[in-house]
């Protein structure tokens, strides 16, 4: 997440410059990759680079591509790392795979450049669909590059020529919105076939921390570093907690009987409850149980956790049993944290694994790929 928001701010920057933007995205991989789908990296004409497409090994290949787009507007470049040959040529990948990068200049008041849609779902907190042509074959009336974007309200832009490939990447388009995962299709028509990339787009996230205690500063830091956005709620309206978490997108001072007022809670919502007070966490917790949110973490031993939730029950009611499907409680991956900085680390690694609907355990013991593979997708359609 720190990634794209860091590719995004330099595009927005560069929008009025004259100089060329290059974006690189990974659209294609088979085998064992350092990068998956959706891996973004940005070139200015000037040499800065923002993001990363590999470990290091294909960056600089992929920039000198760049400097060769006179009058291209958009290529696709296929790495095979699976080539003994790749040592001789000097890139040394060792990943064992297959990788396919597009790579385009950008143009900014494009009304399907992926940087912008991919800005304004971040800004409205949505969910959306980018859906890349990135493979061609045979006669089709379909360019290489071309593209479109969907968001969860169903606005649609689109450069795709092939009025029957756009409405079949339509429909698809509701399956992977549905899944919350990128999907590989590959459409077949009489004449030649058409593969295309649909990467979701998650919004950003959005972290919750109730409680502005010292042990609650780590894992600010923490969050942010990934490039979440982070709002600290201070039950106790101190205003040393504005200067303590000054790195946070923003500290709310308040106190538990109007909560419920300032708090906004969608299902992209994240919460961490650490506020130390037994009564701040029951009111907290009977706002939150209830409500549709993608995770809530609070902090606290066993029995304490059970005591809030038979209080929380007799203050609203029984609920759903599903409501507590979202309630890691006690808080954290158990990695044997003792410290205000080892707890949040349990804490952000235990979110990031139900982000990504993982166990959190060692990967030496995961007989699964690491990364998914990808399914292409195939249907036929009229030319």
């Amino acid at each position: 997440m720190k990634e794209i928001n860091s590719i995004i701010k330099k595009f927005l920057e560069h929008q009025h410059k004259s100089e060329n933007l290059f974006l690189a995205t990974v659209v294609n991989v088979q085998g064992s990759t350092y990068r998956q789908p959706g891996a973004k990296m940005l070139i200015t004409e000037s040499g800065d680079v923002v993001g990363t497409i590999s470990g290091g090994c294909l960056e600089n290949d992929v920039i000198e591509h760049t400097r060769l787009m006179t009058d291209e507007k958009v290529k696709v470049i296929t790495y095979d790392t699976n080539a003994e040959e790749d040592i001789i040529w000097g890139f040394g990948l060792g990943c064992n795979g297959i990788v396919d990068i597009l790579v385009e200049s950008l143009e900014p008041n494009n009304l399907v450049n992926p940087l912008t849609f991919i800005s304004q779902c971040f800004e409205n907190q949505q969910q959306g669909i980018i859906a890349t042509v990135f493979k061609i074959a045979g006669d089709v009336n379909v360019e290489l590059g071309s593209r479109l974007t969907i968001d969860a309200q169903e606005k649609l832009n689109s450069n795709i020529a092939s009025e029957n490939l756009q409405q079949a990447i339509i429909k698809d388009t509701q399956e992977t919105l549905k899944n919350q995962h990128s999907s590989f299709h590959k459409y077949q028509f009489s004449s030649g076939e058409v593969q295309v990339f649909l990467e979701f787009v998650q919004p950003q996230i959005n972290l919750m921390i109730f409680g502005a205690g010292r042990d609650a500063i780590p894992l600010v830091e923490f969050a942010k570093s990934l490039g979440w956005k982070v709002t600290v709620f201070d039950c106790r309206a101190l205003e040393v907690s504005q200067e303590r978490f000054i790195i946070a997108d923003e500290v709310i001072l308040t106190r538990r009987d109007i909560l419920s007022q300032q708090v906004t809670i969608n299902n992209n919502s994240l919460a961490v409850v650490m506020t130390h007070n037994y009564f701040d966490d029951l009111e907290i917790l009977k706002l939150l149980i209830p409500a549709n949110i993608k995770y809530l973490g609070c902090l606290g031993s066993k029995q304490r956790i059970m005591k809030l939730l038979q209080d929380v029950k007799s203050a609203i009611g029984e609920f759903n049993p599903k409501n507590l499907s979202h309630l890691y409680a006690p808080v954290g991956l158990d990695i044997g944290a003792d410290t205000p900085e080892t707890i949040a680390l349990s804490i952000i690694a235990e979110i990031q694994s139900v982000l990504k609907n993982r166990t959190g355990g060692f990967l030496k013991n995961r007989t699964k790929p690491i990364n998914q593979k990808n399914e292409i997708k195939e249907l036929r359609i009229k030319n």
